[in-house]
């Protein structure tokens, strides 16, 4: 019999939130909650009903908090096991109060991801399901949360089945003519063949769709980096639509690394205003160009900030300099500020202007900055954001899939099991056009069907299934 599990399955912050959940799940679930709960008059304690009543310290009486008390009986429950909740007020002290109770009583201490990992193991969800309620809790934008409810609900799950039932078909009429070759027809080895083309060409789909995954749950982290007083930090201010950063015109008011959080295309992006890199007497300003330095060393991409009004400076060229060294070879936007203080001729005198475009920026820029987006913007009035986010999708843009038109996207362990498949169907391929004879065929078919099922979990280790139960928080 497993042990009766339980823990907190609600953010706990104190002083704020109306409601905190404690969850049990196990053979002793129902017996602990009618030693700590009270529910007055003649209420049913049956399944997937909600009971009013008290929590009491069974050893002292005391009265612990005025509850609801939900009951799950298995096997229709999250865990397919016996599960009760206690909804109790929020706050800290009267969650763990009663959670210290539930432990008392015999009940042991979830481990991180143990609700889901029972859920899996006795067969309520698949691997992929597991990882997509993972995903769901830890979404940073709505449509990451929609991605990781498609997967919730089967999406990818049915994809790799109906993958895995193809290889099956076929490996089921290859293994016949091996043993009974003589008594059936000729295999339609054409046929094979457009069946595994098909397969391959939905595996590559899938593939496709694992860097904007990763995009979709961890974001970009954007560094907007330049000299001082270009407008960084109004355009942060104007893009996050708050005042994040303070604004003056004096150069170095930025002293640390400010951030905010957006959602461009639906990817998260977390954008960093640097202070302005110069070297200063200042040591608070020269901590802040310090930080500054690994800001850009730790971003996914950089926005290099200038002003119209000046053009390229010496200034300039030094700072990108050291971003080159400090990052080498991340994506680079040019971000040419101010410049609703410049008509087209003024832009064209600092060397900013170019023929084509409204605000075209590429005459006079070095070979290394002439080359990456360039976008014009007036950061004070809020005027050329939109450009700027055209110019960030475009540069993060991967295959050709935006992630507006995703309709599932994999992990990299996922990715990791289904580039398996993709090689073994290939094998497939090769051994078909070299005429081996049916036994090779198998032998990698057989591989394909394995990396499917590592996808949905039939047959991962357990060292593989505590690795990732192990990063979901303790009340999954």
């Amino acid at each position: 019999m497993t042990e009766t599990i339980a823990a907190i399955a609600t953010a706990i912050v104190p002083q704020q939130g109306s409601v905190g959940i404690v969850r049990l799940s196990g053979a002793e679930a129902f017996a602990i909650a009618r030693r700590l709960f009270s529910a007055p008059g003649q209420q049913a304690w049956e399944s997937h009903r909600i009971l009013y009543g008290h929590i009491q310290d069974p050893t002292t009486a005391a009265l612990v908090d005025e509850a609801l008390l939900l009951l799950m009986q298995a096997p229709r429950s999250f865990t397919r096991e016996d599960v009760v909740e206690f909804h109790c007020h929020g706050g800290l002290m009267v969650v763990q109060r009663v959670l210290q109770l539930c432990i008392a009583e015999g009940a042991r201490l979830a481990q991180p991801g143990e609700f889901s990992l029972r859920a899996f193991l006795n067969g309520r969800i698949d691997l992929t399901q597991a990882e997509s309620v993972a995903d769901l809790v830890s979404a940073q934008s709505p449509r990451a949360a929609e991605l990781a409810l498609a997967g919730i609900q089967g999406k990818l799950a049915g994809t790799i089945r109906g993958l895995r039932a193809t290889c099956l078909d076929i490996l089921a009429e290859i293994e016949a003519r091996v043993d009974f070759e003589d008594d059936l027809p000729p295999l339609d080895e054409a046929l094979i063949q457009r069946q595994l083309g098909a397969l391959l060409a939905e595996v590559e789909r899938i593939l496709a769709t694992a860097e904007q995954g990763e995009l979709m749950r961890g974001g970009l982290k954007l560094a907007i980096v330049g000299r001082p007083n270009v407008g960084k930090s109004s355009l942060l201010n104007a893009w996050s639509r708050s005042d994040r950063a303070i604004v003056t015109p004096l150069p170095g008011t930025t002293r640390d690394v400010v951030e905010s959080q957006l959602v461009v295309g639906g990817i998260p992006v977390q954008v960093l205003d640097t202070a302005g890199i110069r070297e200063t007497e200042d040591p608070v300003e020269q901590l802040g160009v310090a930080r500054s330095r690994a800001a850009a060393q730790a971003a996914d991409l950089l926005l290099f900030t200038l002003d119209a009004t000046a053009g390229w400076t010496a200034a300039d060229q030094v700072i990108f300099d050291q971003i080159q060294d400090l990052a080498q070879g991340k994506p680079l936007i040019v971000v040419c500020n101010k410049v609703d203080l410049l008509g087209r001729d003024g832009l064209a005198g600092n060397g900013l202007a170019g023929a084509g475009e409204e605000f075209g920026l590429g005459m006079g820029l070095p070979e290394a900055i002439a080359t990456a987006p360039q976008v014009p913007t007036a950061a004070a009035q809020g005027q050329g954001l939109d450009r700027l986010e055209q110019a960030l999708l475009s540069v993060v843009q991967l295959g050709g899939v935006q992630a507006a038109n995703l309709d599932l996207a994999i992990n990299q362990r996922q990715a990791a099991a289904l580039t398996r498949a993709q090689v073994a169907l290939a094998q497939v391929q090769q051994t078909i056009a070299e005429a081996l004879p049916f036994d090779f065929w198998t032998i990698d078919l057989r591989s394909a069907i394995q990396a499917f099922n590592q996808v949905t979990g039939e047959g991962v280790t357990e060292p593989v299934l505590e690795r990732i139960f192990s990063r979901f928080c303790i009340g999954k």
